[in-house]
């Protein structure tokens, strides 16, 4: 927060921070009369008072009636609400053929999610297309004007140096920008773009609501038609000097795993497509009419396969394998199998893969199934976009206090 040459223990910083402390409290825990302001804050009621004024002159509070209204009891008292939907931002999963986008709001509330399966043609396409496609879906999903969003959280199949804005290990995207991605992005589209890589994304998800609350350290690992990392150190993404870190699935097959796949030359496609697809084959899993099944055939059984089916063993140790390396670096408390196989595989897979290191390394690291299995990218970036779009209602209370400012030094000048 910018307070433009004002020292600590000045009014107007002081203002400031009681707006935006009375902000954040309507907006977590819902609509509040004046006093209930007071109580929480631990302000006088003439301050209080004053805050309701300047909250209602930025627009963002408005009366939401009174409390007998609300259904509580007592002398009525007006009661207040935080006003959020005018500052919106949208929350976008662009993984190889699917988009999946949803509204978010400065409190965290729950929109529809749209889905979106793309062409041939659709996958050509230029980012900001994309992009403003699966923001307009958001938005006629969750009724809302378009106009109104501000932000835009993008997860995608890449590593993001944010020091250069550039996207680095992707072997997809062919219509997005490689270089200046969210600059360039933000000026197409006209709001702010913020670009990240998906597990990342998932591994913030996971943290706030899922198995990396406990843990003080994970790793997520992301496999999808590619394998991606994600390493969270106390609460902080570790993502390196250009934001590689995790990009575990370009190393080479190590020489006790190629019996597995003979034709396979980075550890990633121990666990890809065609490796699951031949795996399924090899052990009796196909398509519902009996024919061969695809990968989108087979995830989908993988939920009902026990821990001990040959199928699950077989696969357990193909990820055994991706996982190993990150365990020998940074040896984390906890692995999260995530992204579609480790979604599909669940308990069963992690504890496959649990066995197969205890049995086959000296690692005993606990490996667990996702806790956010639904939407993991756009409930991360969910929390991304929260922060972005507070940061921007309390912008707004700090340039009315500045206002207010100028206007007094005015008067009396």
């Amino acid at each position: 927060m910018s307070t433009r040459g004002r020292t600590p223990g000045q009014p107007a910083l002081l203002r400031v921070l009681n707006d935006r402390a009375a902000l954040a409290l309507l907006l977590d825990d819902g609509p509040m009369t004046r006093n209930e302001i007071a109580q929480r804050t631990g302000l006088s009621k003439p301050t209080a008072a004053e805050i309701i004024r300047r909250l209602e002159a930025a627009g963002l509070i408005r009366e939401a009636g009174t409390e007998s209204q609300a259904g509580r009891r007592g002398p009525s008292a007006v009661v207040y609400q935080a006003i959020t939907d005018r500052d919106l931002a949208v929350a976008v999963d662009v993984q190889l053929v699917d988009v999946r986008s949803t509204v978010v709001d400065a409190t965290g509330r729950t929109y529809p999610v749209a889905e979106h399966r793309m062409s041939e043609t659709e996958m050509q396409d230029p980012g900001e297309d994309i992009v403003a496609a699966a923001v307009g879906r958001a938005a006629a999903a969750a009724g809302v004007d378009p106009d109104l969003v501000t932000a835009v959280a993008v997860g995608v199949q890449a590593s993001v140096d944010h020091a250069t804005d550039t996207l680095i290990f992707t072997d997809g995207l062919p219509g997005w920008p490689r270089e200046q991605v969210s600059e360039t992005l933000s000026k197409q589209l006209g709001v702010q773009v913020l670009v990240e890589n998906d597990a990342n994304l998932a591994a913030i998800a996971e943290r706030n609501m899922g198995a990396g609350r406990t843990p003080e350290s994970f790793a997520l690992f992301w496999m999808a038609e590619g394998l991606g990392m994600a390493l969270d150190l106390d609460g902080r993404l570790h993502t390196g000097a250009s934001g590689a870190a995790g990009e575990l699935g370009y190393l080479s097959v190590p020489a006790d795993a190629l019996p597995l796949d003979p034709t396979a030359t980075i550890v990633a496609d121990l666990i890809s497509e065609s490796a699951i697809i031949a795996l399924a084959a090899e052990h009796g899993i196909t398509a519902p009419d009996g024919s061969a099944a695809d990968w989108r055939q087979v995830l989908p059984q993988l939920p009902g396969l026990p821990e001990q089916h040959p199928f699950t063993i077989a696969l357990g140790e193909r990820v055994g394998h991706n996982v190993l390396p990150a365990l020998a670096v940074a040896d984390p408390e906890t692995v999260v199998l995530h992204g579609p196989t480790g979604i599909a595989g669940g308990p069963a897979l992690a504890a496959a893969v649990t066995a197969w290191l205890r049995t086959r390394t000296r690692w005993s690291t606990a490996v667990v199934a996702p806790g956010v299995p639904d939407t993991p990218v756009l409930h991360g970036a969910r929390h991304v976009l929260i922060d972005v779009v507070r940061t921007a209602l309390g912008d707004r209370l700090e340039r009315i206090s500045d206002d207010a400012a100028e206007a007094a030094t005015a008067e009396h000048a």
